[in-house]
């Protein structure tokens, strides 16, 4: 009880500025990191291929564990789903240390996820821009979603074609983009200087974006995969412990994003 009080009295006192270029914001039902691009040391993984498929199953902060980061993300929408098999497709392009194993495509259902749906790319010097099919970008460190929910500082949330019907019963009175779950959206403001990492607990991906524009400067930014498996994960600066920022459930997901910050950032 003593060692779980002082991590918690620790979190207090250190969350808000944990690391050099790094700030942790919790307001109302938002989790927010912010981190400057430009920082010395500063690097990214993205979950690597694995398995018969394209990735094995982790938990947010099972990664975040393993790779011993101090920040991580729940990013790729995956298939199969609903199912307790830990191997997974990705849906959307997919790179990770140079390693480019899921390309573009069409999703199966698209209600939620647009085809070519554009993705996040870091490059080797933590770059970072939205890439598209045919851009003839060079995939790096790589991470798609559903749709690019702000574009140019607007908010760009996808709209059905006139008639269309979808499972679920999903329209333009009733999107899946506008029922209210947890969200996970990763942004940058304009100048690309600054990454934005947002998981909102019970929220619509409408509110995300006005909330990212509004608070944040967000340029562009993308809807990564939502509900139960919207994670954010981070390492105590001090204690070195690590939990779950959020309230959802923390389930394994076909892919995370490990960030690493400080001195054990630097690649060994």
């Amino acid at each position: 009880m003593v060692v779980r009080l002082l991590f918690l009295l620790t979190w207090v006192l250190h969350a808000e500025a944990p690391w050099a270029g790094v700030s942790y914001a919790h307001t109302g039902n938002a989790h927010v990191v912010v981190i400057d691009l430009a920082q010395p040391g500063l690097r990214f993984r993205v979950t690597p291929p694995g398995g018969s498929r394209e990735t094995v199953r982790q938990t947010t902060l099972e990664f975040l564990r393993k790779e011993h980061a101090q920040v991580a993300v729940n990013t790729h929408f995956f298939e199969p789903f609903p199912s307790d098999d830990r191997e997974a497709f990705l849906i959307g392009p997919a790179a990770s240390d140079g390693k480019v194993y899921s390309d573009f495509e069409t999703p199966r259902q698209s209600y939620a996820i647009l085809s070519d749906a554009p993705a996040l790319n870091f490059d080797p010097e933590n770059h970072a821009r939205i890439v598209h099919r045919g851009d003839g970008a060079k995939l790096f460190n790589t991470i798609a979603g559903s749709a690019q929910i702000v574009t140019g500082g607007r908010k760009t949330i996808p709209r059905y074609s006139e008639g269309e019907l979808t499972p679920g019963n999903y329209s333009n009175a009733d999107s899946w983009y506008e029922r209210r779950a947890s969200r996970t959206v990763i942004g940058l403001t304009k100048e690309a200087s600054t990454l934005i990492l947002l998981v909102m607990d019970r929220a619509t991906v409408g509110e995300v974006a006005d909330f990212l524009i509004a608070n944040y400067a967000t340029w562009d930014a993308l809807n990564l995969d939502g509900g139960g498996s919207s994670s954010l994960a981070m390492e105590d600066p001090v204690t070195h412990e690590s939990r779950l920022l959020n309230a959802a459930e923390g389930r394994a997901v076909g892919s995370n994003l490990a960030i690493f910050l400080g001195p054990t950032a630097v690649q060994k």
